[in-house]
């Protein structure tokens, strides 16, 4: 091999021993890499019927007698929709066909000791999840009014309530859920006289509140 060749062979060796970063600085500098996106908390709405079971308290009257209304199954929807990853607004109606009992009194003529009434409550609230939106143990509450209707030609009353609670949520899929609850309702009566009134009142009642506890199971549908 000549003088030549021994150069040649020498370019070729120092060439491949120059480091590739150093073609990269002579050039256009590397884009410095990508930092990653972080993922959009998840959020979870859904759509809920339910099928309950309510019990209550009475309302005492002045004579020292109560009425009482009478337990059994009730009825709510609710719609819950996604804030973040823990919370949810909710919408909630919840219903029961009830009847309020004389006990320890006689009502006055021509009213019976039994008398209809349609309790329904109308809130706006919330939910808050102990883990992630969707599944597991939550708390629920809400705030929002009390219709008593006792049809035919008695009158019938709005009042302000709230409700709190607490829940389990059971994933079936990414469709539907199961939703298992309990409530207490608290209405603010503020009555000190008559209640559900046509000329003359019905119920004499006295005291502030009416509370209500509720059982609940649904079937939510997620989206």
């Amino acid at each position: 091999m000549g003088r030549s060749g021994l150069v040649i062979g020498s370019l070729i060796l120092a060439a491949a021993a120059i480091p590739a970063g150093a073609f990269a600085q002579a050039g256009t500098a590397a884009a410095p890499p990508k930092e990653p996106v972080p993922a959009e908390p998840a959020k979870d709405s859904n759509l809920t019927l339910y099928g309950g079971y309510r019990f209550s308290s009475g309302l005492s009257t002045d004579n020292g007698g109560s009425w009482t209304l009478t337990e059994g199954p009730s009825f709510a929807v609710a719609a819950n929709f996604g804030i973040d990853s823990k919370t949810q607004w909710e919408l909630l109606v919840s219903y029961r066909n009830s009847s309020l009992k004389a006990s320890g009194f006689s009502p006055a003529a021509p009213f019976s000791d039994k008398i209809h009434l349609g309790v329904t409550y109308y809130h706006v609230g919330g939910t808050y999840f102990v883990d992630n939106v969707g599944k597991g143990v939550y708390v629920v509450g809400g705030l929002g009014a009390t219709h008593f209707d006792p049809g035919g030609d008695l009158s019938s009353e709005l009042r302000f309530s709230l409700n709190l609670g607490v829940g389990y949520m059971i994933p079936l899929g990414k469709t539907f859920a199961v939703k298992l609850e309990g409530r207490g309702y608290i209405t603010l009566v503020n009555s000190s006289g008559g209640f559900l009134c046509s000329g003359g009142c019905v119920v004499q009642v006295k005291g502030d509140t009416l509370t209500q506890g509720e059982v609940l199971a649904g079937l939510a549908y997620r989206f």
